[in-house]
């Protein structure tokens, strides 16, 4: 039985850990061959032996969304190496540091645009040709419930994203009447480092793992999605 992702490339950003790392996984054990970023070798190359194991493939691509001219290139590439890409996950994200909003330091501020929104922009730039060129081209972007529901301290993080959330169904809404399906995935709470640093006294045992959050995230890449310029929650947690 073939697998429903066989023949097509996955780019997943955040790759190294949590639901970066486990949609890798998850988008592999389908079919598909995994392009990892994040700024982490160590891990994507731990996940490069897990995925090689399991039977999959994977090419890793150290990046720092951070370094906006580095993103660019990206799509040329792709193209040129594999002459294709079927899948963006945009799974990285920068929570910057939870303070009033008076008291945000620039370079919080900064990381937070750069990784969070301009890292957005960017990888829709270089990789929106070749995922219109797909038949089943398909982008996911993670996002938070603090970007439609303000909440003190998170201003930060919650105006990046919310600014992320535009941009991408503003692209979709471009894009409507083609192969391509685009939309918003919200991971609601979830056990990754993020969350730890966001909520350092909470049990991790009592919130999802990473592996089953995946799951619905890796529904919205296959082939016969029908969503599109959705946000999509994995589950009806509060966050």
């Amino acid at each position: 039985m073939t697998a429903p992702l066989a023949g097509r490339v996955a780019l997943v950003t955040g790759a190294s850990r949590g639901i970066g790392r486990a949609t890798a996984s998850q988008l592999s054990a389908q079919g598909a061959h995994v392009v990892l970023t994040a700024r982490t070798q160590g891990a994507l190359e731990e996940l490069d032996d897990e995925i090689r194991t399991a039977g999959g493939t994977a090419t890793l691509l150290p990046l720092d969304l951070r370094q906006a001219d580095s993103i660019d290139p990206l799509g040329p590439s792709l193209n040129a190496r594999f002459g294709r890409l079927d899948i963006l996950v945009h799974n990285a994200g920068a929570l910057g540091k939870l303070t009033p909003a008076g008291h945000i330091r620039p370079q919080d501020f900064a990381e937070c645009v750069a990784v969070n929104l301009a890292a957005t922009y960017r990888l829709i730039r270089t990789c929106a040709p070749l995922l219109a060129a797909s038949d089943a081209g398909r982008a996911v972007f993670v996002t938070s419930s603090v970007a439609r529901t303000p909440r003190a301290f998170w201003g930060a993080y919650g105006a990046t994203k919310a600014g992320m959330e535009n941009l991408v169904l503003s692209w979709a809404d471009e894009v409507e009447n083609t192969p391509l399906r685009v939309n918003l995935f919200d991971p609601g709470r979830t056990a990754t480092r993020m969350r730890a640093q966001a909520f350092p006294g909470e049990d991790p045992n009592t919130l999802p793992q990473p592996e089953t959050v995946a799951q619905a995230l890796v529904v919205l890449c296959l082939p016969d999605v029908t969503a599109h310029a959705s946000l999509v929650r994995a589950s009806a947690s509060p966050p």
